[in-house]
């Protein structure tokens, strides 16, 4: 088995752990180096790759590694940009692990599934194992896992219940995903309320009502979203009356969630209520604060953007009202990363907020004006890319030769000299008395970098708009 041989296999025993998602981010042209005398070196194609490989991903990466290769001891990373240009040493994660298309319908987020039947297309993104656990919902996601395990068994029906945007349609949806990947042969449909009135709505107009129930006696486990809609509509209520217990009758998985328990669901005909309720009854609520940072950091981990520590508490502090705002501020914050190419900070998160929640929680760390009071001078300089990297100003100024004080440190000279237009001289004069030498070569090495780091890219512009700057260059190496 070649260096290339062995790095796909070890990525596909990663898969199982990491999924799909996170896979295509953190190893898309990534190589095999050099395997000698049990050190595994692994080439990554960005800088930014480097720390969360080492701190998120050594582990699981040397575990796959040494069941393939029980010789491998050990880990390491090198950076080598040149990977990044379709390098024949990389591996092309699309040709290894394609996406598992559906049978989608044109133009409709919807599949066809057996029988003529028709279900909402269950996200991929949605699994039991991304779901983040809290004592808020764990009975919620214990239940699913226990239905998908032994669909029709333990607790049929399953209702679900809870206010908006906390995770209903999530557990709904990988509990369907979770039936068929134990089962492929499953038949599960997924619809709303609303889709099944519109299927009702369809037989009552060309007469086929029997067709109606017949088809949806075929699915193994039907999955309805917000059951509470079916209020008021007579007809639907007694076709899914029948629908119901025929499916219970004959062993198969019914899940169901709305906004509010059965037993407050007073516009639904009883004899469902009754049959809601002789079932599982679990509710799901607001997470606390470590839930919903939890949640940040695993989003954050699958769409592949650096977000800070600091930043995701500070959305967790304040977006309190459902998972979903917590999730929608996380996005628009990775939406400017990756269309204005500035990272995500305190300042830039707080102005998002304030779009979406009428109060804004201050919270010690945070300044929430993000104008400028004081001149851009050098100083100041060296104190927002200290903030920014949290390494101490002491460290940068002086003598220390760690990777996390250096790389501060050029920045400071590259931003000094291209945003405030200072001499080489002044510039190592303020970093420690640095001779002009070492000020040339660290704007260099930055100016270099940028071309292809475009983590550095966005890091530039934060600390830019941090310090004050009026916007950053179109082109920084040509600043």
């Amino acid at each position: 088995m070649n260096g290339k041989e062995l790095w796909i296999a070890i990525i596909q025993q990663l898969e199982i752990k990491l999924g799909r998602a996170p896979l295509l981010t953190w190893f898309k042209n990534t190589a095999i180096l050099e395997l000698k005398d049990g050190v595994l070196t692994v080439g990554l194609p960005l800088p930014f790759f480097l720390n969360w490989h080492a701190t998120h991903l050594a582990g699981a990466t040397l575990e796959a590694a040494r069941s393939l290769d029980p010789t491998i001891t050990q880990i390491m990373y090198q950076v080598e940009l040149g990977l990044a240009d379709h390098d024949p040493r990389s591996v092309d994660l699309n040709n290894y692990f394609p996406e598992k298309t559906a049978r989608k319908l044109p133009g409709r987020p919807e599949v066809k599934i057996e029988g003529g039947l028709v279900s909402k297309i269950l996200n991929p993104k949605y699994t039991l194992e991304n779901f983040i656990v809290a004592p808020e919902n764990r009975l919620a996601h214990a239940a699913c896992l226990n239905v998908a395990k032994y669909p029709g068994q333990n607790y049929n029906p399953l209702f679900i219940y809870g206010g908006v945007g906390l995770g209903k349609t999530h557990l709904l949806q990988a509990t369907g995903r979770e039936i068929m990947r134990h089962d492929p042969k499953k038949v599960v449909l997924y619809v709303t309320s609303e889709a099944f009135v519109n299927d009702v709505v369809h037989c009552i107009q060309t007469r086929s009502m029997e067709k109606l129930r017949h088809k949806y006696r075929k699915v193994d486990a039907l999955i309805i979203d917000d059951i509470q809609f079916l209020a008021n509509k007579d007809r639907s209520q007694e076709e899914f009356f029948h629908v119901f217990n025929a499916l219970y009758d004959g062993g198969k998985q019914i899940i169901l969630s709305s906004d509010q328990p059965p037993t407050a669901l007073t516009l639904l005909d009883g004899r469902l209520v009754s049959r809601f309720e002789s079932g599982m009854i679990v509710d799901v609520k607001m997470p606390d604060f470590e839930t919903r940072l939890a949640i940040l950091q695993q989003r954050s981990h699958e769409s592949g953007a650096l977000v800070s520590q600091e930043v995701m508490e500070y959305i967790a502090y304040n977006a309190d009202r459902s998972i979903r705002m917590l999730e929608g501020v996380l996005k628009q914050a990775i939406a400017t990363y990756e269309l204005e190419h500035i990272a995500p900070t305190v300042k830039s998160v707080s102005d998002i907020l304030r779009h979406v929640k009428k109060e804004v929680k201050p919270v010690g760390f945070i300044a929430n004006d993000p104008t400028p009071r004081t001149a851009i001078t050098l100083e100041r300089l060296i104190d927002c890319v200290t903030d920014y990297y949290t390494v101490p100003k002491s460290d940068v100024v002086g003598e220390s030769r760690v990777r996390e004080c250096m790389v501060p440190r050029q920045v400071i000279m590259y931003l000094a000299k291209m945003r405030l237009g200072m001499s080489l001289a002044k510039i190592g004069e303020g970093l420690g008395k640095r001779n002009h030498t070492t000020v040339m070569h660290a704007i260099g090495k930055i100016t270099e970098q940028i071309k292809n780091d475009r983590q550095l890219l966005c890091d530039l512009n934060a600390i830019s708009r941090e310090a004050g700057f009026a916007s950053a260059p179109d082109q920084w190496q040509k600043a």
